[in-house]
């Protein structure tokens, strides 16, 4: 049995139907997929994801890779850069080849190839490591080398090893996916992992829209002989049919509400005490045409990151932290039409943008993300047929584990980081025998690649003597 039907939950509701067993997924949404739903918010034929649309953790995924579901139809889209970061002086790119990106960074170049290399060409033992849960490693003096920047402040990294604007600002708003001070530690890690992943495997998106993930997900489900009950919410235990294994993808305090008293209370409070970050505030428009950066190489990429320098980006995710709404913020963008013709009608396009608020934050940012994107590009207003706004309140009301607008499943902060969802050597596993937590809140967190359920899965398997 499994509760929630966003990617990790498919992901074991999938590895346990492989396993033999007879599953069933109950979703309280009227459509599976949760974060990699997609959806016509503005206007007829203009089809926009919800969530997420560009996948670097699905592309390093061995859950991903073990599903193969392209067979079943899935297609992979790559845009020529996975990303572009503007700045006043032009844009600089993260290409795929680690040198043609070195290029890009004038006298910086040098260190970050140095930086980069080494992680890219032990990507495949690097993300094993970093996909798992939370351990003794298997490779101890590879994930020393890497703990040895990943545990950095972005700050402190960026400054260490950069002297120009270029590299320090491509390399903040790649950490800035922590959704944490940039000055913390640890915030390193999300700049490293999301630049080598680039490198490595490119920052794909699915063809038609992120739901087609789901979809496929749910076909593959169905094909290994599992049951997908929507719009079917679950409350409590007690609403399950008897199951020997049930498992919820669902953020920690819902989980402690659907348990009830089958939870030890000691492990029930902590896991109503789970710390969410802060939230976002994002936006979708139906385009007349492509957007018109003024550095026309911003064209090349899918994703665009909108922030100018490192220190206009820490200050932008400080604010955010802090409970301020930024007058300037980060702006994450993401132009998937320009790769994808099935988005928007001919000739036409979508993209969408977000920035980072204060939990639950109920202030419209929609002037200050608009006007952001202007400074780079102007004349963008002028091509907005249609636009869709969703503040913090509004994403967790369309997706219940997007508490107070966070989208990446709880704080990134470092103590949380790595104890997730409570401190203790079994993540996964709750007190009550049978019952599993699989949601973005257990290990490896965030992100677009199946392997908190499947991770929880597996344990349970092992649990019941099937693996």
């Amino acid at each position: 049995m499994v509760v929630g039907a966003g990617p990790n939950g498919l992901a074991a509701a999938l590895t346990l139907a492989q396993a033999g067993l007879s599953v069933l997924v109950r979703e309280a949404a009227p459509a599976v997929g949760g974060g990699v739903r997609s959806e016509s918010l503005t206007l007829p034929g203009f089809l926009h994801d919800v969530c997420a649309t560009a996948h670097p953790m699905a592309a390093i995924s061995p859950f991903f890779r073990a599903a193969a579901l392209e067979r079943l139809g899935l297609d992979w889209v790559h845009s020529p850069a996975p990303v572009a970061h503007v700045l006043d002086q032009g844009a600089v790119l993260l290409e795929r080849d680690i040198a043609r990106t070195a290029a890009g960074l004038g006298p910086d170049g040098a260190m970050y190839e140095r930086l980069m290399t080494p992680f890219a060409e032990a990507a495949e033992l690097l993300f094993a490591e970093i996909l798992r849960p939370i351990g003794w490693p298997r490779r101890p003096q590879l994930m020393a080398r890497f703990a040895m920047k990943a545990l950095l402040s972005a700050t402190n990294l960026a400054r260490a090893h950069f002297r120009g604007d270029r590299a320090r600002a491509l390399f903040a708003g790649l950490a800035a996916h922590s959704v944490i001070p940039l000055e913390y530690p640890g915030s390193a890690a999300a700049g490293l992992v999301l630049g080598v992943a680039g490198h490595v495997a490119g920052w794909p998106l699915a063809r038609g829209g992120s739901g087609a993930i789901a979809h496929a997900l749910a076909q593959a489900l169905r094909a290994s002989g599992a049951r997908i009950e929507t719009g079917a919410r679950v409350d409590s235990l007690a609403e399950l049919p008897k199951s020997a294994l049930v498992l919820l993808d669902v953020g920690p305090p819902a989980a402690a509400a659907i348990a009830g008293k089958a939870l030890p209370a000691r492990y029930a409070r902590q896991l109503r005490r789970y710390r969410y970050g802060p939230g976002a505030f994002k936006l979708d428009w139906a385009l007349d045409g492509p957007i018109p950066w003024r550095a026309a190489e911003c064209l090349r990429a899918a994703t665009v990151h909108v922030g100018g320098s490192l220190e206009e980006i820490a200050q932008s995710e400080r604010d955010a932290w802090e409970g301020r709404v930024s007058d300037r913020p980060f702006v994450l963008l993401c132009q998937a039409s320009l790769f994808d013709d099935a988005r928007a009608p001919a000739g036409k396009h979508t993209a969408w943008a977000y920035c980072h608020v204060p939990h639950g934050c109920p202030v419209d940012m929609t002037e200050r993300i608009e006007r952001r994107i202007e400074e780079y590009a102007p004349g963008f207003r002028d091509r907005i047929l249609q636009r869709s706004a969703r503040s913090p309140a509004a994403l967790e009301q369309h997706n219940a584990n997007l508490v107070g607008g966070d989208i990446i499943g709880g704080s990134n902060h470092v103590w949380q980081l790595m104890f997730r969802p409570v401190p203790g050597r079994h993540p996964f596993r709750t007190p009550a025998r049978g019952l599993y937590l699989c949601s973005a809140s257990t290990p490896p967190g965030a992100g677009v690649h199946g392997m908190c359920g499947w991770n929880a899965a597996l344990t349970a398997l092992r649990d019941v003597g099937r693996l």
